[in-house]
Parts: C-alpha cells; structure tokens; sequence
C-alpha cells in the first residue's frame, strides 16, 4: 500500500546542494542591523531584504514597540472576532484608510493571511477571479481555497486580459487580480488599463501592493502613484516591508471591509496582531507621513544601481523599482553566482523554478533608504569581480557540480 511519506525519499536535491556547500536557503544570520548583516562569520552588504525604508533599525520604532510590549505584554491571546481587537488596531486602520484614500481597512495578522481571507471570503462557486501569471502565490492560494474557478492571463498583457475577460460569462461576478510591484521582477501593474478593460467587463479590481505601499506613489501605493484610488476596489498591503513590522492589511469601501471582517476565515480563526507589532506600524507611518526624504533616498539608491548593473552589462529585465533582478538564465549557474557574491561580500537572494520561470533564474536584489554610497559601491565592486568571472566562464556549471533534478 502507497505511503503519504514515499515522495520522501525522491527528494534528494537540497540535500545534494547541501554537502556541495551551495544550498542558498533557510541559511541563518547570526546579525542584521539592516543594511549589513554578518552570514557565516562574514560581515556582508545585504540586497536581500525588504526593509525598504530602513526603518527596521530606526530609534523612534523601536522605541514604540519596546513601550507597547511593557504596556500590552507579548500577545492578545485571541482572534480580532473575540478578545483580540485593541484600542490600537482601530486607529491603525483608521489611519491606514485616509493614507491610501479608501474608507476602510481590516488588519490581519500576516500578509499571506491577508490574500487568503479575503479572496477566500469574496470568491464564491460560480465566480470567477483572473490573476496575472506572475502574481505572488499567496494569491492563488487565496483562490485556491475558495469555491471559485481560477483563471491566469499573461503577465501585464492587456489584450490577453481582455481575451480572457471575454470568454467568461456575461452575468458572472469577476475579480481581476494583479500585484502593484511585482516581487521578483521589480516591473509595475499597467493599472490604468487594468482598470480601463475592467470596466468594461464589469470586473472588480484588486492590487496586491504589498511592495507598493511605501515605495510607489510617494509612499501612498501604486494606485495612487498613477492617481487610481478611487478607481480600485481593493488594496492589499503588509507590515514586512516599508512599515517595519508584521501583519497586513486590506482596504476598500466600508461594506466590503465590513463583508470581509465577519467572513474571512484567517482573521476570524488567528490570534490578533500583538500590540508591539501594530505599534511598530503607527511608529513606521508617522515618520513616512511627515519625512518623505525616507521615499526619495530610496529611489535614489535604486536609480543609482540600476544604472550600475546596466553598465557592467546585467540583465535587470523591466525593473522600474527598488527591486532589480540580475537574470543569470541557468539554475544552477544562478547558485554558484550567488555563493561567489558572498564570498565578495554582498547577500542577494537566488531564486530558480518554481519561482523562477525556466531559464530565468535570478538574483533578486533590493535597496533601501538606508543603504550609503560606501554600501552600494562596495556591492558594485563585487558585482564587477562576478562580472568578469561570468565572461570567463569560471562559474560555467559543468559535469563535475552539476546537480541532477529528481
């Protein structure tokens, strides 16, 4: 008889990459103060975070947080249905409401919950939500566990939308899906056709901008970096990024907040977000309300070293963002380059299939306001050594440390 554990024993190709010395994942750092980190005994630039405003480290969010732990303790030991609403989580979505110009907003305990309770609560059986092909997979799992019917259209192309869009039956309720900021890729949502074909279709609108939101639009999103909050139905943001923190959040008009709050099942079944986290946000939105210098200094780093990379001739692909992947193509070629960066010094992150298409593997960097030109410059001098060693053919993947895919 079949045993749930036998695919096991098929899975042997991170253990391989482990005793090359090459698995680049779950590997720890012993210190991040943010814009360096020390992996391994090596103090090395870090371009793998999220921390996009740097204001993990920043002494006012810290010190709301360390206050909210004294008053509040370590948890609110309940759901946000129950027990676990405070004072404080209101005002955060009171807050959150007005700075990306929708009426309400419901926070959840995790970003990932956030897309699965509100996709789940609004997708239903004989509905339909459409997703770009490269939306992040907490929003096909989103689908996934509702009752409505999945269907993909190719990344940012609106006439495959519209293909899409128009198959589907007249008087079907249709969510279109899309990221503001994509993840990987650092490329932007065309929102203003989104919206414009959406319309059209009587479909309803939803941007994940969970590395939109203080980043795009002055900070306020990428809805309104292209002056679309009102025409968006729902904006979804995280903690984890610009807000320094944990959690997430969805917004919209005051009825479907409403419709979410008493249907979602992540935030209904989940214990609320402590009060030092949602401290942390209040702490992290005041200073990007009232010092947009934080916003401007991060797209300055990233302008700086997208013009960098293209110079020493990477592949960044259509980034327009403080994410700027470098395309190497070859998975495994992808992984001996990111292990020799950190032999120079710079953390980035490697991402291959699944999260990468075939032969588009890439390192994954990105930049934060409190990166300095020494930080970028000493991660550009190690790209430069990288640069060199490609041409060379030096990190050529060969028969020797080839790993074979099971």
């Amino acid at each position: 008889m079949a045993d749930i554990f036998d695919k096991i024993k098929s899975f042997t190709i991170a253990k391989e990459a482990m005793e090359m010395g090459i698995y680049p994942y779950f590997r720890a750092l012993s210190n991040s103060e943010g814009v360096t980190a020390i992996f391994e005994g090596r103090e090395v630039v870090m371009l793998g975070s999220n921390n996009y405003l740097g204001l993990t480290t920043d002494a006012r969010v810290r010190q709301a947080a360390a206050d909210a732990l004294q008053q509040y303790g370590t948890s609110v030991t309940g759901s946000r249905f129950l027990n676990g609403t405070l004072e404080l989580h209101l005002e955060l979505e009171r807050r959150l409401a007005k700075y990306v110009g929708q009426e309400a907003v419901l926070v959840f305990s995790t970003g990932y919950q956030t897309n699965l309770g509100t996709i789940s609560a609004l997708v239903d059986k004989g509905d339909y939500a459409i997703l770009d092909k490269d939306a992040h997979a907490s929003l096909v799992d989103g689908v996934l566990m509702s009752r409505g019917e999945l269907k993909r259209f190719k990344h940012n192309d609106i006439n495959d939308l519209e293909r899409v869009l128009s198959k589907l039956p007249d008087n079907a309720s249709k969510l279109v899906i899309v990221d503001g900021v994509y993840s990987m890729m650092g490329d932007i949502a065309l929102l203003p056709e989104i919206v414009t074909v959406c319309k059209q279709y009587n479909a309803r609108v939803f941007v994940d901008d969970a590395h939109g939101i203080g980043v795009m639009g002055n900070g306020h999103g990428t809805s309104a970096h292209f002056g679309l909050a009102d025409d968006v139905d729902l904006i979804m943001g995280t903690f984890s990024k610009s807000f320094a923190s944990i959690g997430g959040f969805i917004a919209g008009s005051a009825d479907v907040i409403h419709y979410i709050q008493h249907h979602a099942r992540s935030v209904i079944f989940s214990a609320a977000l402590p009060a030092h986290n949602t401290t942390t946000v209040l702490a992290a939105l005041d200073i990007i309300e009232t010092e947009p210098e934080h916003v401007e200094k991060l797209w300055h780093n990233a302008e700086y070293m997208r013009t960098q990379f293209k110079a020493l001739g990477f592949n960044t692909g259509n980034s327009q963002t403080p994410i700027i992947p470098i395309i190497i193509g070859e998975k495994y070629q992808t992984v001996f380059t990111w292990h020799a960066l950190i032999e120079q010094g710079v953390y980035t992150n490697p991402v291959i299939p699944p999260a990468a298409p075939p032969n588009r593997s890439l390192l994954r960097t990105s930049y934060t306001a409190t990166h300095t030109r020494q930080h970028l410059d000493r991660a550009i001098e190690g790209f430069k050594v990288i640069a060199e060693q490609l041409i060379d053919s030096r990190l050529k993947v060969t028969t020797e440390n080839h790993i074979p895919l099971r």
